[in-house]
């Protein structure tokens, strides 16, 4: 299978995804002041930083402000930050959709659809700022068969 597809990626701002469970540190099943506590401990290292509100890992006043907005309204998540890619789509018959695979470099690129996209767009939400990403997509066959790779695109998120 031939990929020429053309990808281009860019990075922009993005709405954050809303959940009611991310800000629910403790996993009582409702966002309390004892949630605010565990954010304020995991942010000064007493406990370790397990949240996943901006990103896995990280642990700030941010996050401590977003679980305290949380106690009253939803609980924003992410960074902010989406790089969205688009390509064109294959002319080879029998394709099904798209893989996408980023990584920091295309020697360590990973597989981040676990279903073949069937649109020409990707939006990757789950992005760290201040780093540099290339993508790549791959056309998957009715039988499952991969093409090669897509073209790489870069993408730069800003640092903040």
């Amino acid at each position: 299978m031939v990929c020429s597809m053309g990808l281009v990626a860019s990075v922009a701002a993005s709405a954050w995804g809303q959940t009611g469970n991310a800000c629910d540190l403790n996993g009582s099943g409702t966002v309390t002041s004892a949630d605010v506590d565990l954010a304020v401990n995991m942010s000064l290292g007493v406990s370790p930083c397990t949240a996943n509100v901006i990103s896995p890992g990280v642990c700030n006043v941010l996050v401590v402000q977003r679980i305290v907005n949380a106690m009253t309204g939803a609980c924003v998540t992410g960074n902010g930050r989406a790089v969205e890619l688009n390509w064109l789509a294959s002319t080879t018959a029998g394709v099904v959709g798209y893989h996408v695979y980023r990584g920091t470099s295309l020697a360590n690129l990973q597989q981040l659809t676990t279903v073949p996209v069937t649109g020409t767009r990707y939006v990757d939400n789950n992005v760290a700022n201040g780093t540099t990403y290339v993508y790549v997509v791959r056309s998957v066959g009715s039988t499952g068969l991969l093409s090669v790779n897509s073209n790489a695109a870069n993408a730069v998120v800003p640092a903040s």
